[in-house]
């Protein structure tokens, strides 16, 4: 595994194109927050054009938040996996209804994903376990603390190990494993839960760092969730500093993304390797 720091610069030294199949809540944001770290974003989501689209870029997010688009994801997914582009899923609110129920299932039936990136409900949903689900959040009992943290591990190895892609779990503990390995990270702030899109911004961002560092997707998902956390940190230190509310912060959030630097990524990430 290579280290985050090189993970980071080959975002700003490839500037890869990232298409982004993402609901209309989010996309500006997603789409900013790929600028800051260095890519470039496309947002083709049009069935008639997307399996084209992918063909030119680096990798590819499908967001489910997006559920609509699905025939857009299935043609684009299976375009990427032909051409060897890295694809990462959000699963958005995967449990909630019957359609994304389906949805879900016809995605991972017929599309390789490199990551998986979703909230704990969500993950422990596709793994197989019971979830509460609470629309496109996690709910408490399903949230990762250090009490069970455990539990939170299981099911993100049960799904890599299902689905062969590396599963970020986003939440006050991240979680990504490959099946074999596991990492945990302890960055973030409880601010970043109150703008919307956070998650959906950490996905895109996954996607530029999978479309960098297309040979190593554990290292590229943990280097972007680290570098989202991280970039919480800086702008929850200005929003106090200052008493500002959310929508500065998401703002500083993306400000912090540009500033970021490979050394302060170095410097403020909290990572460890899991150990059962």
């Amino acid at each position: 595994m290579e280290s985050f720091e090189i993970a980071l610069r080959r975002v700003r030294e490839r500037a890869p194109l990232v298409q982004c199949i993402t609901n209309f809540v989010t996309v500006n944001d997603c789409a900013n927050i790929i600028l800051a770290a260095g890519g470039s974003p496309s947002m083709a989501q049009d069935e008639r054009e997307a399996e084209e689209a992918v063909t030119c870029a680096q990798a590819l997010v499908c967001n489910m938040g997006a559920v609509e688009r699905l025939p857009s994801m299935l043609l684009a997914g299976k375009r990427a996996n032909v051409l060897g582009i890295p694809v990462v899923l959000d699963p958005v609110a995967c449990g909630g209804t019957q359609l994304r129920r389906d949805a879900s299932r016809k995605l991972l039936d017929h599309v390789r994903f490199s990551v998986i990136r979703g909230n704990a409900s969500e993950i422990r949903f596709l793994a197989g376990q019971q979830t509460a689900g609470s629309g496109v959040d996690v709910t408490a009992s399903d949230a990762i603390m250090e009490e069970n943290l455990a539990d939170g591990v299981a099911a993100a190895t049960t799904l890599a190990q299902k689905t062969g892609s590396v599963v970020a779990v986003s939440g006050a503990l991240d979680i990504i494993s490959d099946g074999t390995r596991t990492a945990i990270l302890r960055n973030g702030c409880a601010t970043m839960a109150r703008i919307t899109g956070s998650g959906c911004m950490v996905t895109s961002l996954i996607g530029a760092f999978c479309g960098a560092n297309p040979g190593d997707a554990f290292t590229a998902a943990a280097a972007a969730m680290g570098s989202m956390g991280v970039c919480g940190e800086l702008a929850e230190a200005k929003r106090l500093k200052y008493g500002t509310g959310n929508a500065s912060f998401r703002t500083d959030l993306i400000d912090a993304m540009f500033n970021l630097t490979p050394e302060q990524l170095t410097e403020g990430i909290h990572y460890e390797l899991y150990q059962r």
